[in-house]
């Protein structure tokens, strides 16, 4: 099958709004990333939910966040009456406002296939994957929903790595391969993680770590109001038996900060930096008729071909995963070599220096070499952390522009 065209897709990014119901430029897609009140009460959400469901959008994607205390009916029953003592509220009737609305996909640490269709029939598919779950501070700052234990750190807010939560790992491990949108309320460790509240950096590693496995297109934050701002990452792929490793990144510079103009992030080819991240052939492939939306799986990526020639033929990018494949050998032959020495001296464990793929980074590798940026947006409305000076100030929404494949009408 032919390469398909592509057009361009417009996504307005929100997050930490606290009830505020700011302005929104027209876009395409809405995606809010938590914090839609300030306590999750049946009041704030009726308010939030109906002006969502008057905006114009062919999609809106929303995740809860820790603010949201209703929306999550573990924590709210246990902890609820200590924030509503005068007026229990119903989190399963406030959940419904979001669940059972006709506009909005509500997502709970789970996964949809979201259509936007053109006025020609042709039609465009976003995979996104969005959840509600942040770290709580290590300064114990409050009881809130949605929050699992973070890494244990140092003073220099550095995550020790036998110190890692176990818990982080496996709910960011969840992400699917394929996804093309990652929207989280907690952003990852050092982009765009910044808060006066701890006086450092409050992202996640194992979020970080996540992303670097997936290398979604976009991936959509809040939860730290003065992080708020993007980052284009470049991930390191090189050397595939080094995990996590980032190559560069890129701060965006706002160009509607103190002017009218719209804060604008253009990823398409016509700003002459689209965004290098596509999945080769399995990107040429149409997509399934069918609009799927069930909670998340992670899905293994189609191996890389053993001939390289047939894999020239199959992908026009073929050289990077050929140099993919040459690298793989060279390890697993290093590998080979080492467990033969260590085996003649007695060695338990190889030095770490050797790291291996395990099936899950390999996984994450093998056919989808392509995927080589990832875009972070933290979308925070309110400009000041909650409970410091200044929180009645406003960010503006946060536009980014994307190429993204057309597949006809069908």
């Amino acid at each position: 099958m032919s390469r398909p065209q592509y057009r361009k897709i417009r996504i307005v990014c929100i997050s930490d709004t606290h009830n505020q119901t700011p302005k929104l430029p027209k876009g395409d897609v809405l995606i809010h990333a938590g914090d839609l009140t300030n306590h999750g009460s049946i009041t704030e959400l009726r308010k939030v939910v109906a002006w969502l469901e008057k905006a114009d959008f062919q999609a809106k994607i929303v995740v809860a966040g820790n603010h949201d205390i209703t929306l999550d009916p573990d924590f709210y029953r246990e902890h609820g009456a200590y924030t509503h003592p005068q007026n229990v509220q119903d989190p399963e009737e406030c959940l419904r406002l979001l669940t059972e609305s006709l506009t909005i996909t509500y997502l709970n640490h789970e996964s949809a296939t979201v259509r936007l269709t053109s006025v020609d029939g042709s039609y465009t598919q976003l995979r996104v994957f969005g959840s509600p779950w942040s770290p709580k501070l290590p300064t114990g700052h409050g009881k809130w929903a949605f929050q699992y234990e973070g890494e244990k750190v140092t003073k220099v807010w550095e995550a020790i790595p036998e110190h890692r939560s176990e818990q982080a790992v496996k709910l960011w491990d969840a992400i699917p391969l394929d996804t093309d949108i990652v929207v989280t309320h907690t952003p990852p460790k050092n982009h765009c993680d910044s808060t006066y509240v701890s006086s450092g950096r409050a992202g996640c590693e194992a979020l970080r770590r996540a992303l670097w496995r997936v290398r979604p297109k976009v991936a959509i934050c809040g939860h730290m109001h003065e992080g708020r701002g993007v980052k284009r990452i470049r991930w390191s792929l090189n050397m595939p038996q080094v995990r996590y490793m980032e190559e560069s990144t890129e701060i965006w510079t706002d160009p509607g900060l103190g002017n009218n103009k719209q804060s604008l992030v253009d990823l398409t080819a016509r700003s002459g930096k689209p965004l290098d991240s596509h999945d080769g052939p399995l990107e040429q492939r149409a997509p399934s008729n069918r609009v799927s939306f069930s909670p998340s799986s992670p899905e293994q990526s189609t191996p890389i071909p053993d001939d390289p020639a047939a894999l020239v033929k199959a992908d026009p990018d073929a050289h990077h995963v050929r140099a993919h494949l040459h690298r793989r050998q060279k390890h697993r032959t290093l590998r080979g070599l080492a467990e033969r020495s260590a085996a003649e001296k007695g060695w338990t464990e190889l030095d770490e220096a050797l790291s291996r793929l395990d099936d899950h980074d390999a996984a994450a590798l093998n056919g989808r070499m392509g995927r080589r940026e990832t875009c972070v947006v933290n979308a925070a409305i309110k400009a000041r952390s909650w409970g410091t000076v200044g929180t009645k100030l406003l960010n503006k929404p946060i536009i980014v522009d994307i190429d993204l494949p057309v597949w006809p009408a069908t």
